[in-house]
């Protein structure tokens, strides 16, 4: 089954930025996948300081809680980042997660994040949907880097208050119908990618 991880990158449960990936992610278990849902929030991930040291191959310097939220995007076949718009730009919090990505830059670890699928799924106040236009060049920019596969986006404007993406009925059945559909097509390639998916038991360099 494919697993598919949802990141909140708001700062608050239950806002719109958590319901909206939970309609990807309920959508996405219809279909059989495994999903999870974290939230940077109420991790410990500290900023990257630019040690190299997992450029080297090594495990990363920093003693937080990224260290094992590396293994479940490892060990995921699909993420979903959820991010309002903060400034023209994602959170705080999801740039410090995405700036922790820096881990999967060496040839060792590129293998490791290579050909999953991402989702992008951003709320924002403003009724001009072209807002997000930032954030979502940033992902895709940084997708394009990293060699993942941007699967799908949802763009969500003219929501503000907590919740109240909940009266937008129709953008929430969007968000579920991606969820079906990105789980529909993972389970089609999974057993190609089985093929390629790098043991998580593998010998570390010193």
């Amino acid at each position: 089954m494919p697993k598919i991880l949802g990141i909140v990158g708001s700062p608050r449960r239950n806002g719109n930025t958590h319901i909206l990936v939970s309609k990807i992610l309920e959508g996405a278990r219809e279909e059989g996948a495994v999903v999870e849902t974290v939230f940077l929030g109420e991790l410990d991930i500290q900023e990257c300081d630019g040690c190299h040291a997992c450029w080297e191959g090594k495990t990363c310097s920093k003693k937080d809680d990224m260290n094992g939220l590396y293994t479940k995007i490892i060990e995921s076949d699909g993420i979903v980042f959820g991010t309002p718009v903060y400034w023209y730009g994602p959170t705080a919090l999801m740039k410090g997660l995405v700036d922790r990505f820096v881990y999967f830059n060496c040839p060792e670890n590129r293998a490791r994040i290579r050909g999953k699928s991402a989702i992008i799924a951003v709320p924002l106040e403003e009724e001009n949907p072209e807002t997000a236009a930032l954030v979502v060049a940033f992902f895709e920019k940084c997708f394009r880097y990293l060699e993942m596969k941007l699967a799908a986006r949802i763009i969500v404007p003219g929501v503000s208050g907590k919740g109240e993406i909940l009266g937008k009925k129709s953008r929430l059945e969007e968000a579920h119908k991606i969820g079906r559909n990105v789980a529909k097509g993972m389970h089609s390639l999974q057993p190609l990618q089985a093929l390629f998916r790098p043991a998580n038991n593998r010998e570390k360099r010193p």
